[in-house]
């Protein structure tokens, strides 16, 4: 009795096989994520995009609004009486892309012509200099890398001056190249210091392989470091580019308006004396931001990988 029953409970309990085996619950809506967004979090965050996004669609739906109807009734009228929507009109597009007193169009031109390059010069250079602060050994490497990231802190308008002397002097003031190496001297530090972050937790096996096999350093960057390091430098391209098109400081002290001013400074024409013409500065503001938020979508999936992989590592 004794043994038989002693191999009744052997037999019923479970071998870590089929304790292995048992099939996992699948999760319902009623289990506990601690990765999920409570009520709260899910609160302040709707506030903050209403709060974001109502003035920021009032802009968009005046941009269509003559000017009588913008000085008579706000933009709202739309929902409270529907009829109003057939009063909407480009006419403000029109004016503010093509109009007589500021070419928006040449201007837009123009900020391509300032941004791209801006942006794709001190990328390059920032990914060679990463490379080689990551990879490369050198007296002075650290001290180097610690000077470089400390001119994170130095602001920009402090070297305002003597820039303007030196353009001056070589004849560039007003030119492309002037507001050029201004963009790619004050973004170069921040551009170093995330990607050298980030190659620094790329893996070490894959490299030392590399040169087993007798890869030199530009073959090692070109075909493994640059592809794997494709998040950070779409994140830095898009801080990069973000900070160029939208910048009016730059834009005015080395350029300044004229056939080679940018949408940021034909911006600010579009207003004239007594007020006349505001309502063109809405249409002309949002003509603005098609590039900014296109380059946003096309690249935003490698933005948050890249900035926390080149913040919390190194």
């Amino acid at each position: 009795m004794t043994s038989s029953t002693t191999a009744h409970e052997v037999a019923a309990t479970p071998t870590a096989g089929e304790r292995t085996a048992r099939p996992k619950r699948a999760a319902t809506h009623f289990d506990a994520n601690p990765a999920k967004a409570g009520w709260l979090t899910k609160t302040v965050l709707i506030v903050l995009c209403v709060a974001w996004m109502v003035p920021l669609f009032g802009t968009f739906v005046t941009s269509f609004r003559t000017r009588d109807a913008a000085n008579s009734t706000g933009w709202w009228t739309i929902f409270t009486h529907p009829s109003t929507i057939s009063n909407l009109t480009l006419d403000n597009y029109d004016k503010a892309i093509f109009g007589e007193n500021v070419d928006m169009g040449r201007a837009f031109v123009n900020s391509l012509a300032i941004t791209l390059p801006a942006t794709f010069i001190p990328l390059l250079i920032a990914c060679f200099a990463a490379y080689a602060f990551t990879f490369m050994d050198f007296p002075g490497r650290d001290f180097l890398f610690l000077l470089i990231v400390s001119l994170l802190v130095v602001p920009n308008y402090v070297a305002f001056v003597p820039m303007l002397k030196l353009y001056r002097d070589l004849g560039m003031g007003g030119t492309f190249p002037s507001v050029w190496l201004a963009h790619i001297g004050f973004g170069m530090s921040l551009a170093i210091y995330i990607l050298r972050n980030y190659m620094a937790t790329l893996p070490k096996t894959v490299i030392e392989s590399a040169k087993i096999d007798g890869a030199s350093h530009f073959q090692t960057f070109w075909r493994l470091v640059l592809p794997m390091s494709i998040p950070a430098v779409a994140a830095f391209a898009i801080f990069q580019f973000l900070w160029v098109w939208n910048d009016l400081l730059v834009a005015l002290v080395f350029i300044g308006p004229g056939e080679n001013e940018p949408v940021t400074v034909g911006l600010t024409h579009l207003k004239q004396q007594l007020g006349q013409g505001w309502e063109l500065t809405t249409a002309g503001g949002f003509f603005t931001m098609i590039v900014p938020i296109l380059v946003f979508l096309a690249l935003q999936r490698f933005f948050v990988r890249g900035l926390t992989a080149g913040a919390v590592k190194g």
